[in-house]
């Protein structure tokens, strides 16, 4: 099913929440370009059994919990199925991730729902649309967008537990979220200095928010990228930790792109390829190193934070345990 340009004027697409904070913020990228974008923040039971009503069970959580969403959201009367469309994020390399457009037309065929469009945001343009198409001025507004995302679960993850006044964290980031929403809707907040002064002005909010002196357990969560950052994914998991009294930390998006880029050049040295794709990856992948750089200097007037640690530094430490050819599944990161 094609994605109209009619379709563009008057269709909701219906992404699932991915990366909670991150999501809110490129939902209005897409606003800025023409597109309803709307996160399925739906959870529970219930939407577990509808994913896994139409999913084969032996497709992987994440699967289940992203279509289940999308699927409950067009079926619980929220949003009109004839005015509506699906987007999945597909990268095209070996995890099944890049099957779920199939796997979703089936589910919508089995619905009878044949008609709802379903999109798909890769980078590489898998499919076109005569309505849809993501620019690469789109794209780069949208992956700025991220550092945002970053920096604000960075400081909310070392705040929210020592904080004194409930709830006052949770007011921060929805400060934020909501003034940047702003900030993109007015075609600012993007450019290089509106990001390094909103960047050291977000540190400075969370570093003014009273927080109680006490020492607190630390835990790193990582794993495949959806569990790691949804809560739904993780059935609560930031929730139960901090109710046992621990400071959680999650790494940032920037990383996992950053991730993704190099492993190009782990490929070419091991297997060829062209050199050109290795070249592009090594200048996206500096380019995101000098996002999350914005980061780390907005942090250092702050050195009870804990900054990002440079993608560099991470790789030399990874190159101590295991091989970096060692990548499905965000394998060694």
């Amino acid at each position: 099913m094609d994605f109209t340009k009619e379709m563009r004027e008057t269709y909701t697409i219906i992404s699932p929440d991915i990366f909670p904070t991150h999501m809110e913020l490129i939902s209005e990228i897409f606003r800025m370009y023409g597109y309803n974008l709307v996160i399925a923040k739906y959870e529970g039971k219930e939407v577990i059994d509808t994913g896994l009503k139409y999913m084969h069970n032996d497709m992987c959580y994440p699967a289940i919990c992203m279509v289940g969403q999308q699927i409950y959201a067009l079926t619980c009367g929220d949003f009109d199925p004839h005015k509506t469309a699906l987007i999945q994020f597909q990268t095209g390399g070996g995890c099944r991730a890049s099957n779920y457009l199939c796997l979703l037309r089936k589910a919508l065929h089995n619905m009878g729902m044949d008609y709802v469009p379903v999109l798909s945001l890769s980078f590489s343009g898998i499919e076109k649309y005569s309505g849809f198409k993501i620019t690469p001025r789109m794209i780069l507004t949208g992956l700025r967008s991220l550092v945002y995302g970053d920096i604000l679960l960075l400081l909310k993850n070392q705040v929210l537990p020592y904080e004194v006044n409930a709830g006052e964290t949770e007011r921060t980031v929805r400060k934020w979220v909501d003034k940047l929403s702003r900030q993109f809707r007015a075609k600012k907040g993007l450019s290089s200095g509106d990001m390094k002064r909103n960047l050291a002005a977000i540190a400075k909010d969370f570093h003014d928010i009273p927080r109680e002196k006490k020492h607190l357990r630390k835990v790193g969560i990582v794993g495949e990228i959806y569990v790691k950052y949804s809560s739904f994914g993780n059935n609560g998991l930031e929730k139960f930790l901090l109710s046992q009294g621990c400071e959680y930390m999650v790494p940032g998006v920037l990383g996992f792109f950053q991730f993704f880029f190099s492993n190009t050049e782990v490929e070419y040295r091991y297997y060829g390829g062209k050199k050109v794709k290795k070249l592009v990856c090594g200048i996206a992948e500096n380019i995101f190193a000098k996002w999350e750089q914005g980061i780390i200097d907005a942090l250092k007037p702050y050195p009870e934070f804990v900054a990002p640690s440079p993608f560099e530094n991470i790789k030399s430490l990874a190159d101590r345990v295991i091989d970096r050819g060692v990548k499905m599944g965000e394998g060694w990161l």
